[in-house]
C-alpha cells in the first residue's frame, strides 16, 4: 500500500519525434504513461489523412514511484531527462493531468501551444466540456480564447470558449460559503450552455 501512495506524475523530455515510441515502451515496462495526442488532418500532394500528433512536442508524462522507477524510465530509449529544477524532478498535480485529458477530448477547440503565460484576466470555466478549467483570457469577442498554462513544462494551450461560460477567478467564492450570487451566476451559465 505505501508504494501506491508514492505514485506521482512527472514529465520526461524525449528526443525529437520519439514521443509515441517512448510512450509505448514505458507501457511495455508496466509503467503508467500518458501522451496527450490531438487528431488533425494532414494534406499531402496526393491525399489527405487524419493523424495523431503530440499536443506538446518532446514531452511524455509518467505516473511512477520516483525512488523505485526513475532508472527504469531514464533507461527507456529516447528519454533524455526528467523535467524539474536542478536534479529534482517536478511533481505534476493530478488536476493538471485531468485538464490535459479534457483538452485532448476537444481537439476542435484547440488553437495551438504557447510557450509563455500571457498577461490577462484569470478565469474559471463554469460549464461545458472544460468545466473547472482555469486559464487567462487572451482574446475577447464572440469567441473568446483563453490559455491554460502548465508551469511544470512551461507551455500552455490556447482554446476557444464562449465568453458566457467564464467567470473571473477573483469573483469566484470558495465552495461552501453560501454566496448566492455566485450560485445564481453558475445556474444562469449552465442554462445558457444547455441552449447552445
Amino acid at each position: 500500500m505505501p508504494e501506491v501512495q508514492n505514485l506521482r506524475w512527472y514529465a520526461v523530455y524525449v528526443r525529437s519525434r520519439h514521443e509515441k515510441k517512448v510512450h509505448q515502451m514505458l507501457l511495455e515496462r508496466d509503467l503508467t504513461s500518458f501522451l496527450p495526442l490531438i487528431e488533425t488532418w494532414k494534406q499531402w500532394s496526393d491525399r489527405k489523412k487524419k493523424v495523431s500528433d503530440p499536443l506538446f512536442r518532446g514531452y511524455v508524462f509518467v505516473n511512477i514511484n520516483l525512488r523505485r522507477d526513475n532508472i527504469n524510465v531514464l533507461d527507456t530509449e529516447g528519454v533524455v531527462k526528467f523535467i524539474g529544477i536542478g536534479r529534482h524532478p517536478s511533481v505534476i498535480g493530478e488536476k493538471d493531468i485531468d485538464w490535459l485529458r479534457k483538452l485532448v477530448r476537444e481537439p476542435d477547440a484547440i488553437h495551438g501551444v504557447v510557450v509563455s503565460l500571457p498577461a490577462g484576466q484569470r478565469v474559471r470555466v463554469l460549464a461545458g466540456p472544460f468545466k473547472d478549467l482555469e486559464g487567462v483570457v487572451v482574446k475577447q469577442g464572440r469567441e473568446t480564447r483563453m490559455v491554460v498554462y502548465f508551469d511544470t513544462i512551461m507551455q500552455g494551450v490556447e482554446v476557444s470558449i464562449y465568453p458566457d461560460l467564464l467567470m473571473p477567478i477573483s469573483s469566484v467564492a470558495k465552495p461552501g460559503n453560501g454566496n448566492s450570487s455566485e450560485h445564481s451566476a453558475i445556474i444562469g451559465v449552465e442554462k445558457h450552455f444547455l441552449r447552445l
